[in-house]
């Protein structure tokens, strides 16, 4: 017996699908059950990169010391000062999920500020789309967006084999 079930009410990603609408940016301060800190030698050029590349927006700043970013409920970044970053980027990354439509601009939006630092967009076999960024600050940083489901396709047989049940069919699955 499984011990997952549907929780998607919790999480402000909505189904995949054509029509699939993203949430508006989340305004509220709450706990943060988790969040990245981000060294930067610049701040300015890092919220540029982030807001206009990324899509997030600045929820507060203490300045010169930590910009707090978001974009939707619990995708939380801080930009913090530091006197130098990595001359790499790591082998670690840190998705954050977004709709389909939304993959295409995002990765025009960051090739426009910094045109090598983008990778993709590229489907998985997973069944998402992704687009890989290399911020000014060598974060390694994925924008992950779910595609439709087909019950008859290729990433459902590689779900399948991974063991993940389809939406709807049965416990593990979205509506079972």
């Amino acid at each position: 017996m499984s011990d997952y079930y549907d929780a998607f009410e919790i999480s402000p990603v909505p189904a995949p699908g054509p029509d699939a609408v993203p949430p508006e940016p989340f305004r509220g301060i709450y706990g943060m059950p988790a969040f990245v800190n981000v060294p930067t030698t610049d701040l300015a050029a890092s919220v540029e990169f982030w807001t206009r590349g990324l899509g997030f927006f600045e929820l507060f700043v203490v300045p010169g010391t930590l910009v707090h970013l978001r974009r939707w409920a619990f995708q939380d970044v801080l930009l913090v000062a530091a006197p130098s970053v990595p001359e790499q980027p790591p082998a670690m990354s840190l998705s954050f999920s977004g709709v389909l439509d939304q993959v295409d601009s995002l990765a025009a939006a960051c090739r426009a500020l910094r045109p090598d630092a983008v990778d993709g967009p590229r489907d998985t076999p997973w069944n998402t789309r992704d687009v890989e960024v290399v911020t000014p600050e060598n974060a390694r940083v994925v924008l992950t967006a779910a595609k439709p489901f087909d019950p008859a396709g290729q990433e459902a047989r590689n779900l399948a084999a991974m063991g993940i049940t389809p939406p709807g069919d049965g416990p593990g699955g979205r509506h079972g």
